[in-house]
This record gives structure tokens, C-alpha cells and sequence, in this order.
């Protein structure tokens, strides 16, 4: 549904009653703020009727993910260091999100410090995918794409290292943007790599990605790693479409070893983009396969140097795998960084260099199908399955763009992944939106159950 159709508290409405139906079944909210969002919208409302610009995201609903601040409501990263944590000054993006008319509507679950795939914390528990409650939504920001899937929001905030926003788009059917690092402000959330992270939206359309990140994009002196990058007007260019845009396919690593049902639905989505009038071809990306060992090398040192602490806590304070692939992070040495540090800068030379003959990286999201929660496999194995074709965008900083492009024999959606040259969102927003419009995988939606769980989602993985 448009959020332009709607009056911002009548739209509202339909979110919290989707809150209400849905989360008793999957355990995606950590936190609702009804009564705020009510006053806002109902003052947004009165805004508009006066014929006062109420914003650009006028009407839109968003959740946030529980690692980034929200004044005067909870943000734990889903620790129990955190458990009771009130921050008393909204993230820079929140503050802007409000400031564009956007309703916050409230905090969404996550991975443990969003240090995992499973997307279970020790605060709530397990949170689960709406298609099929007994496998995982995608990490860490599982939450920010179970409340777009459902209709809990109509946006979402996540955060990606590795593709804890582009992962959690793709298993649950809709899109989501790891922008540049440095476009958008992470002043005011939990780190896990300083180097890597990244705010990112999620929404059911492009589109409306697409306004979420023009609102979110822009220098903030309050972090270090924001840069000075204009971003001009683009909204008015996203339905200009992907005739003579150049699109790379880099077959070796990342088309290889498909779970057959995602292979077919990106063959298909490639022939829609040539029906677009794309240009395709194939590409080489030497040392992709390298780019995995290198951002793991460097995300659990950072994320080490973070909890140096709190890694001295009992484990009862932790929860799941997640100390266990913590720790793993301490047999790593300042040589292995520095080593990592200067793959990273080859990596970025390599895909300056593809960048130079084509426009856009296209593949799956992920190679593998959505996993069983309680599949047996260790916090570390799982994540790295699930990361095969998302890390190395990290690695390099890039925006990456994932939207959904199929769905595969047993009921699950299946993620598109377009990645650009550093600056490019705009570009990538226009190719997704441009498929999009000859698409209807993004209109799918899960089906309520019949009846809520008694304790969903407790499970420890």
C-alpha cells in the first residue's frame, strides 16, 4: 500500500493493528511507542490539512532497529548488558527521519549486539520468519525485515557489517540498501566494526527505500567516518529505467554452488533486465573469494576491541552462539589485521577497476536457501553460508541494493543482489525500480496464521 493514500494516524492504525496480529506469531518488536506516534501523527495530519508541507516521508511508518538510540524509549542491541537502557537523544537518523514526517512507530529485534544470522537475542528470544516460522529472518537486522514483510511498519532501519540489511531483505521478500560507507550518520548505534557499518533502509518497494535514503543521507559532523559526498536530487530520475546501464555478472564465487531455486530466479531476473535494455556481461573479480577470511578478520577484531569488557563478563550474561563466535575474534593478531587491512585496500582497487567497464555488480543475495532455526550448525557456520556473496560488498564499502527477484519451491522469497561503485545508490535505486516496475515479487505477502504461539520465539539456538 502507498503511504501517500492514507492519513498519517489512519495509516498508523493499520501498522498496530498488523503489530498486534502478527508479532504474538513471529517476535519481532522489542518496543512499541503508540502513544507518541499517535500524537505525531495526529499533528502531522492537522500540518497537511493547513496546507503546511508535512514532510517527505509524510505518513510513513518505520521501526528501528534496537542497536540504534531512541529517546526516551529502549535500545539494548538485544544484550542484557543493555536490557534497560533508555538513551535520552535520538540517533541522527532518527532525527531525521522524524523531521521528514516519518512515524516511529518502535524498536525492532535483532541478533545479539547484531553479531549474527540467527537474528536471536537473550532479551526476547527467537525472532522468526513470517513465511515459515520454523526458519530464520536473516541478520542481524531480522527484525527491520520481519515488520516490512508483515505490515508492522512501512519502512525500517537496519545496520550492515556484512549484509545485516541486503540478508534480512532477501529472505523476507522485500528491498533493502547498504549505502556507502560514510553516507549515512551511525552517530548514536552500538558498533560492531566501526570500518564496515553502515545504517541502511528496508521498505517493501524501491521507492520507498528510495525516499528513506534521500532523508538519511548527509554529512554529520557527530561521526568520525562521515564524509562530505553531495547527493543531488535523484527522486525525480528513478523512473528514468536500466536501458543502456552496463551490468556485470561475476559468475566465479558468487554463482557458484547455488541452491538450484535461487539459481533460476536470478537467470530469469537477468533476463529481465536485457528485456529492459541493459547491457550484460560477464566479469572477473580476482580475490572475491578471498573477501569472506578478510572481513571476518577485521569485524571480530573491531567487535573484540568494542566488548573488550564485557568479554570478561560470566557467561550468563551472553546469550545463543554469540560469545562463542565472539571469542573467536581473540586468536586474531595485529599482523593478521594489518594483513587484512591491506587485502581490503587490493579489494578496492580490484573493484574500482570493474567499475571502470560496468556499472553495476549483479547477484544472488545469497546462495543458499533461508535456514532452519534449530539446524545444528554453530553461529560461525551458519552466518558464513549465509554471507557467501554479501561480505565482500562490505569489504569494499560499496552500496548494495537487494530486492526481491522470485520464490522458491517451498514458499520462501528469494533475493537480487545489485551492487555499484561507491556514490551510486542512486544508480542502484534506479535499476531496482526499473525491475520493479515489470515485477510483482515485491507486492507478495506472507499469510497471518490462525492462531498466536503461547511463548513465541523463546527458543535458544
Amino acid at each position: 500500500m502507498s503511504t501517500r493514500k492514507a492519513a498519517a494516524r489512519e495509516r498508523l492504525e493499520q501498522n498496530l493493528e498488523s503489530i498486534k496480529g502478527w508479532n504474538p506469531h513471529v517476535n519481532a518488536m522489542m518496543a512499541i511507542d503508540e502513544a507518541r506516534a499517535r500524537r505525531e501523527a495526529d499533528a502531522l495530519d492537522t500540518a497537511a490539512a493547513e496546507g503546511r508541507w508535512p514532510g517527505l516521508l509524510y505518513g510513513m511508518t518505520v521501526t528501528v532497529k534496537d542497536n540504534i538510540d531512541t529517546a526516551g524509549l529502549i535500545t539494548t542491541s538485544g544484550s542484557l548488558f543493555f536490557k534497560d537502557r533508555v538513551p535520552d537523544r535520538d540517533a541522527t537518523v532518527v532525527t531525521r527521519l522524524r523531521s521528514a514526517g516519518a512515524l516511529v512507530v518502535g524498536k525492532v529485534t535483532l541478533h545479539e549486539f547484531a553479531f549474527g544470522i540467527r537474528s536471536y537475542n537473550p532479551v526476547i528470544g527467537q525472532c522468526r520468519n513470517p513465511y515459515d516460522r520454523a526458519r530464520i529472518p536473516g541478520g542481524s537486522s531480522g527484525g527491520s525485515g520481519v515488520a516490512v514483510a508483515t505490515g508492522m511498519s512501512d519502512g525500517s532501519l537496519g545496520s550492515d557489517t556484512g549484509g545485516s540489511v541486503r540478508l534480512p531483505a532477501s529472505l523476507n521478500g522485500v528491498a533493502g540498501l547498504r549505502p556507502t560507507l560514510g553516507r549515512v550518520s551511525n552517530h548514536g548505534s552500538t558498533p560492531v566494526s566501526p570500518s564496515h557499518d553502515t545504517i541502511g533502509p528496508l521498505a517493501r518497494s524501491v521507492a520507498d527505500v528510495a525516499r528513506l535514503f534521500a532523508v538519511l543521507a548527509g554529512y554529520d559532523p557527530l561521526d568520525p567516518l562521515s564524509e562530505h559526498q553531495p547527493l543531488e536530487n535523484f527522486l525525480p530520475a528513478l523512473d528514468d529505467g536500466a536501458a543502456g546501464v552496463r551490468i556485470g555478472l561475476p559468475r566465479r564465487h558468487f554463482f557458484e554452488n547455488l541452491d538450484r531455486d535461487i539459481a533460476g530466479a536470478v537467470e530469469q531476473a537477468i533476463a529481465v533486465f536485457e528485456k529492459l535494455g541493459a547491457t550484460l556481461s560477464d566479469i572477473d573479480l580476482p580475490g572475491a573469494e578471498l573477501a569472506h577470511h578478510n572481513t571476518t578478520v577485521m569485524v571480530f577484531c573491531d567487535a573484540c576491541y568494542f566488548h573488550r569488557e564485557r568479554l570478561q563478563a560470566p557467561a550468563t550474561q551472553w546469550g545463543g552462539m554469540t560469545l562463542e563466535r565472539l571469542r573467536m575474534g581473540l586468536e586474531f593478531t595485529g599482523c593478521d589485521y594489518a594483513a587484512a587491512q591491506r587485502a581490503r585496500e587490493r579489494w578496492k582497487r580490484t573493484l574500482a577497476d570493474a567499475f571502470q567497464t560496468v556499472d553495476i555488480l549483479l547477484t544472488p543475495t545469497t546462495p543458499v536457501a533461508t535456514p532452519l532455526i534449530d539446524d545444528a550448525q554453530t553461529l560461525f557456520a551458519v552466518t558464513k553460508q549465509v554471507t557467501n556473496n554479501t561480505y565482500a560488498g562490505g569489504l569494499g564499502a560499496i552500496p548494495g541494493l537487494s530486492i526481491p527477484c522470485g520464490v522458491s519451491r517451498d514458499g520462501m522469497p528469494i533475493g537480487l543482489q545489485l551492487e555499484g561503485a561507491w556514490w551510486r545508490e542512486p544508480l542502484l535505486l534506479r535499476a531496482g525500480q526499473a525491475y520493479q516496475r515489470v515485477t510483482d515479487w515485491h507486492h507478495r505477502r506472507p499469510e497471518l496464521p490462525p492462531a498466536a504461539p503461547t511463548k513465541p520465539g523463546q527458543s535458544d539456538p
